[in-house]
């Protein structure tokens, strides 16, 4: 046996290569992923807030439309970005090539301190707390155990287990986790698909529920008051529809990512927009909306119309499971975000290593499981998310205007997809994400103010991360 060849001195052996992310993920992965992102429990919840300022059927089919539509106007500009910058992280990067990496920074942080983590942590016990309806050994209303102030209950518990198994299943590879996120969401799909054709085939609803009864489409409203009402709708309806950004965040991951992205980002927010309007409909068929807009959880009620109050336990089995799977999906593209913002040396360092064997971001999939976790105990989750929602549409705002600035920045980058309807539909997805967010502040101060608070707490952190890494401004 030959020996092994001695390096000339001050010679270093050549280095391994660094492990990279797996580009796994197909188209149908990559609608799924959004899909079950943007699908979680609102659908199940918020009817009441709708029929309210718009008891008409027609007004109330077509806010929802219009949700999608104006979704489509931001998805759009963002699908051009992402066929600019195929990289995991998604809106983070659109934002550190816009405007630098602080602004990037702080969407960050709001993602991993409240937005995402605080969604993981609120889907989890929303499961729990629905799965307790069919199987009490996961009820709420027994204390495992108590400490302070704090009580520690089942659904706690089945909450932190779902979180557990969730980051594990994505540490331990990509299409285990891909794998998981499909066969929840396509079992989310079914049980949608029963509910909604089963109540229209043998439920027992009334078409007349879709007529006016005299109320004109107007609802005697002047155009100013009509325009509010709908506002009033949209509110309700955009929360519905977030989550449509997901698929950006791990399109380091997908395959071909500068077509499918963008396609992915379109056809799932159809999909959605389908599925929507179908269990509204249903919604609708069950119950008329002067009676819908008395119903806090207008799925279950409708079911006890449609078939009998035995079918609230499958209901509860089928929200909990479509709130699991939106779980699945923040669990495995928020990882992504924080893996990005860590090899930019502005966040935890060893959150941007990629786990050799897995090639997968463990640690970033572990510092967030646990921060979700934490949120969990501290049962705080809803009211912080309150607080930073009108923090992620101004994220997506300012992302949409930072695509206007890179057509002018930066001419030469590649465009595989260019946005359809420029500049027209961006432009109007500006107008009303602008007016979203000034509205937001003037009627909801307090929110807005404790929203911003908690984003600007993270620039200690960006400061500490930037000197401790010695990292200079990435401002391209």
């Amino acid at each position: 046996m030959e020996p092994a060849p001695v390096l000339p001195a001050g010679e270093n052996a050549p280095s391994e290569p660094r492990p990279t992310l797996v580009r796994g993920l197909t188209l149908l992965d990559s609608v799924l992923l959004l899909v079950s992102g943007i699908i979680g429990s609102s659908i199940f919840l918020t009817a009441k807030d709708i029929a309210a300022p718009l008891p008409h059927p027609v007004l109330f089919l077509l806010v929802w439309v219009l949700g999608g539509l104006i979704s489509l106007c931001a998805c759009f500009p963002f699908a051009e970005l992402a066929s600019m910058f195929p990289d995991s992280g998604g809106q983070y990067i659109y934002l550190r090539e816009a405007y630098g990496d602080l602004v990037a920074f702080l969407y960050g942080w709001m993602l991993f301190a409240v937005a995402n983590g605080g969604s993981i942590a609120a889907l989890s016990v929303a499961a729990a707390a629905y799965s307790g309806n069919v199987f009490p050994a996961v009820s709420e209303q027994r204390v495992v155990f108590a400490i302070a102030r704090l009580a520690i209950t089942r659904a706690h518990v089945f909450a932190l287990l779902l979180i557990a198994i969730l980051t594990y299943v994505n540490v331990v590879g990509l299409r285990w986790g891909a794998l998981l996120q499909n066969v929840s969401t396509w079992t989310k799909f079914a049980a949608m698909s029963g509910f909604v054709v089963l109540g229209f085939a043998i439920g027992k609803g009334h078409w007349s529920n879709f007529e006016s009864h005299g109320v004109g489409l107007a609802m005697g409203l002047s155009p100013t008051q009509l325009v509010s009402a709908l506002g009033v709708g949209l509110i309700a309806v955009f929360w519905a529809y977030d989550g449509w950004v997901y698929i950006t965040w791990v399109a380091g991951e997908v395959r071909n990512p500068r077509r499918n992205v963008p396609l992915a980002m379109v056809l799932g927010v159809i999909a959605v927009g389908v599925v929507y309007v179908a269990m509204n409909m249903t919604y609708i068929y069950a119950l008329p909306l002067n009676e819908i807009a008395t119903h806090e959880t207008i799925a279950h009620a409708a079911a006890a119309v449609l078939f009998s109050p035995k079918a609230a336990g499958w209901l509860s089995l089928m929200i909990a499971m479509a709130c699991f799977s939106a779980a699945a999906t923040c669990t495995l593209a928020g990882a992504r975000v924080y893996l990005a913002m860590a090899q930019d040396g502005v966040f935890f360092k060893r959150m941007a290593e990629i786990h050799p064997k897995w090639r997968t971001p463990a640690f970033s999939l572990i510092g967030q499981g646990v921060w979700a976790a934490a949120l969990t105990l501290s049962g705080r989750y809803d009211q912080l998310y309150t607080y930073v929602i009108y923090g992620m549409v101004l994220s997506y705002t300012l992302t949409v205007i930072g695509f206007f600035w890179l057509r002018w920045k930066r001419p030469g980058i590649p465009r595989p997809y260019r946005c359809t309807g420029y500049p027209w539909l961006p432009g109007i997805y500006v107008l009303i994400g602008a007016a979203w967010t000034l509205n937001t502040i003037i009627t909801r101060p307090t929110e807005a103010f404790w929203g911003t608070a908690i984003v600007l707490t993270g620039v200690p952190g960006y400061w500490y991360w930037k000197r401790s890494n010695g990292k200079p401004e990435l401002c391209r």
